[in-house]
């Protein structure tokens, strides 16, 4: 990673400032992104905002700043985001200190802010350098995302055109995920979407797939994913619940999209189990279902007077033991409690229902 130190003056660095909203931010005569498009919004409150300002008026130091340079040649903000837009703002004129606007000032004011020299650091490493760089100085103030941070080295057309896709306020995953029910959870605008999206089509190896794709012209084959992945969904799941916002669809798409399913037969049993109080995660009931794998239902634990009321009972002894073990009598902390009656099988998180093993036989039972 190669990171060199530039003194440049704010009237340097505020030239051609311009704040589009979703559009994002720009600087620097137009060769500086401060918020790349879609990225999220200005976040900074009026008391961190304004205290950047006094920092400058009173020539105090102000913390250093990292610009990384891109394969273009224009550079992005890697740190000092909220701040830089903080002194655009205010040469703007989109907000009073003390009552006073910047274009109220005198001259030799006015001077001595735009005067004021940033201390940044230009940044310049391979993707995986600048990654693991940025998620080190990526420690104080409002801090960004993992996917901002991947945004913020692997930009590209391929970038922008899913940013678009993904990434804007009632952008098209967004419109068609809510369409009759939200099945992603988080915000567009913090890159929520972008990360869900990437996270399924590769197995959770983002990264990967970013790096592959940076220099692509389109997103499309993400595009494409993500609405088969939606209409698979809405076919085998048609009825709603609000739970289904927090399931991984695109997990469940990659294994078992060519499987036929009985949406109905599907339907009744997540019904039952929405009902029944020994499951715990209902959200996991759709991952249940179809992999049959009891750990994402989180079925409730019995409770230590049940585990106590059991072991009374037995006297301490587990009834799988054999041989020497037979009649030992174990301490209660030697023992786990299990279900006599399998809860696949109807079997209660109830005290009648629970048993104690001996912790090798409770785990040789339930194969953990």
């Amino acid at each position: 990673m190669k990171i060199d130190l530039h003194k440049i003056p704010i009237r340097k660095v505020i030239v051609g400032y311009k704040d589009s909203a979703e559009e994002g931010v720009v600087a620097y005569g137009g060769k500086l992104d401060i918020r790349p498009k879609y990225q999220r919004e200005f976040v900074y409150k009026e008391k961190q905002r304004n205290a950047v300002i006094e920092t400058i008026k009173n020539s105090f130091p102000l913390n250093v700043m990292y610009w990384m340079i891109r394969d273009d040649g224009g550079y992005e903000v890697l740190d000092g985001q909220q701040r830089t837009i903080s002194i655009g703002q205010y040469v703007n004129g989109d907000f009073s200190l003390n009552d006073r606007f910047f274009h109220n000032l005198t001259k030799e004011e006015q001077d001595k802010v735009l005067d004021y020299e940033l201390m940044i650091y230009f940044c310049a490493g391979t993707d995986k350098e600048r990654l693991d760089w940025f998620r080190i100085i990526n420690i104080a103030g409002e801090k960004l995302t993992d996917q901002e941070i991947r945004n913020a080295v692997y930009t590209g057309p391929w970038l922008s055109d899913a940013k678009l896709k993904f990434s804007k306020s009632n952008c098209a995953a967004y419109l068609l995920a809510n369409d009759g029910g939200s099945l992603v959870s988080g915000s567009p605008i913090r890159q929520e979407y972008l990360e869900t999206a990437l996270s399924w089509i590769n197995d959770g190896k983002i990264e990967d797939y970013m790096a592959k794709h940076q220099h692509d012209k389109k997103a499309d084959e993400l595009w494409d994913y993500f609405q088969n992945v939606v209409g698979w969904v809405r076919t085998v799941f048609p009825n709603y619940r609000r739970e289904m916002s927090n399931v991984p669809w695109g997990l469940l798409y990659n294994q078992f999209k060519g499987k036929k399913f009985d949406s109905k037969k599907l339907e009744k049993e997540i019904s039952e189990l929405m009902q029944d109080e020994d499951v715990t995660k209902k959200s996991g009931i759709y991952e249940y279902v179809l992999t049959r794998n009891e750990k994402f239902l989180n079925i409730r634990a019995f409770t230590d007077k049940m585990k106590r009321e059991a072991y009374e009972r037995q006297k301490g002894i587990c009834p799988h033991c054999k041989g020497e073990n037979k009649k030992k009598k174990w301490e209660i902390e030697e023992m786990e409690a299990d279900h006599i009656k399998p809860w696949h099988e109807g079997g209660k998180t109830t005290a009648e229902n629970c048993q104690m093993l001996c912790k090798q036989d409770n785990r040789t039972k339930s194969g953990k």
